[in-house]
């Protein structure tokens, strides 16, 4: 189509108007092809654990390792930290963070968690807080978290109180009622809450935690600081780290947003206590700021850092990007994870609302989990015998307790099901088979260890 347009009366100009490009989505093929590296014949409905990476992506790290390996001096002087540089940018505006002096990258959620509450012992090893003071903090919180507890703050003086949630939970309504039972009790006590940890969502059990409301709740009741684990929460919930409002907020970047292993963001806000952050692995940038340090731990690989423009080509590939992937999974899993409660008559774990790409499904009565133990046998048969592979979480019940039952007993297992585009309804039908299969042989947990 042309358009005349004229300038001022003068001489006129044709434009020609650009046609409409329709953006070509990936192709269930094309999928394929990107996971094509996934062991053939295994179920990996475990996403959760460590992510997946597609094949593009892993395309450009190799690319990345490879410009280091041609020329490391160039490499590590005129290009790492650009790179790692783009990447924070990126996470930046994907996170809504004000500056990207706001946002590190790290190795994990748990090298995040070091860095903060390596902060807090310090304040206790220096007096800066009185002795009984405390951390609160989920009883779910994940174990590494808890054991950097006491190796930088109860060694140093400080102590630890747990949060306990219900699980089956109903509502988040009664997670909150929890939580401020636990700060009320903490204050009664006359100590004070130094830093409060809390899920964004929980990974065993999982469950989407009213977070934005918990950490309101911090600032009303004169919580100092708030630190927002979030490893499963970039890529499978909205991220806008303003409206949460917490002082620190990590995510993994290896588990739903599709880098490989392994690299994380650590968003501390820019006030006065966050200069006093530093990384555990000290170099020559000590004192730099976190994200500098953060940049340069010694020699190592830094590709899984660099890759993050891939991995948001890789999701812009797909109908509605991020956003899109992000709601097609957690209808994905509702769906499968309502299939097998109903096919092995159990219940979920929570309401579909109060879950991302993670639900948790109840296992029948009759497979007899009992403890911790039982649910490692049963994920490893499951793992070498059918080719599933699926986290299993034991729910013991206390006196007092009702707990959740179904027609031959009480429940006290239940799986932590994930799905992401790789996936697909066969994955689950033979997990559903599977443990069919076990209850109608009669082979209970117990059972397992002669396999």
């Amino acid at each position: 189509m042309e358009i005349k347009h004229s300038l001022n009366g003068e001489a006129t100009h044709r434009i020609l108007k650009r046609p409409r490009v329709t953006p070509r989505f990936l192709s269930e093929s094309e999928i394929r092809e990107e996971f094509s590296h996934h062991q053939s014949g295994v179920a990996r409905i475990n996403n959760g654990s460590y992510g997946s990476c597609p094949g593009s992506v892993l395309a450009d790290q190799r690319r990345w390792q490879l410009r280091f390996l041609q020329q490391p001096d160039d490499f590590c002087f005129n290009t790492l930290r650009k790179g790692i540089l783009a990447s924070r940018t990126l996470i930046k505006d994907l996170i809504n963070a004000d500056h990207v002096d706001e946002v590190s990258l790290v190795d994990n959620a748990t090298t995040a968690a070091a860095i903060v509450l390596q902060q807090i012992g310090r304040g206790f090893a220096e007096g800066k807080f009185q002795k009984d003071d405390t951390v609160l903090m989920l009883h779910c919180a994940f174990q590494a978290v808890k054991q950097s507890i006491q190796a930088y703050v109860t060694r140093a003086g400080g102590s630890a109180v747990e949060v306990r949630l219900p699980f089956p939970v109903k509502s988040e309504e009664e997670i909150i009622m929890e939580f401020r039972k636990a700060i009320e009790k903490v204050k009664s006590d006359g100590r004070r809450i130094r830093l409060a940890i809390i899920d964004h969502i929980t990974s065993m059990p999982s469950v989407v935690i009213p977070v934005r409301k918990l950490v309101g709740i911090c600032r009303e009741e004169g919580v100092e600081q708030v630190f927002v684990d979030a490893a499963h929460a970039i890529g499978s919930v909205k991220v806008d780290v303003k409206e949460i409002g917490a002082d620190f907020y990590v995510s993994n970047l290896h588990k739903w947003f599709f880098c490989p292993p392994s690299v994380a963001f650590l968003y501390c806000k820019n006030t006065n206590s966050s200069s006093d952050l530093h990384h555990p692995v000290v170099t020559h940038e000590y004192g730099n700021g976190l994200p500098i340090e953060s940049s340069w731990i010694g020699t190592r690989d830094y590709s899984s850092q660099l890759v993050v423009p891939s991995v948001l080509e890789f999701v812009n590939r797909f109908e509605g990007g991020m956003e899109g992937i992000m709601k097609s999974n957690h209808e994905e899993v509702v769906k499968m994870g309502k299939m097998l409660a109903e096919a092995w008559g159990t219940n979920l774990g929570s309401p579909p609302e109060m879950c991302a790409g993670m639900i948790m499904v109840g296992l029948p009565s009759r497979l007899c989990i009992t403890s911790e133990e039982d649910t490692v046998r049963l994920r490893s048969h499951l793992r070498d015998c059918y080719g599933v592979e699926v986290p299993i979480y034991y729910q013991g019940v206390k006196d007092g307790e009702m707990g959740v039952r179904d027609k031959n007993g009480l429940i006290t297992g239940y799986a932590r099901i994930s799905h992401q585009v790789y996936n697909k309804l066969e994955d689950y039908e033979k997990f559903r088979d599977a443990i069919n299969q076990l209850v109608e042989d009669g082979k209970v947990c117990k059972m397992l260890l002669t396999q």
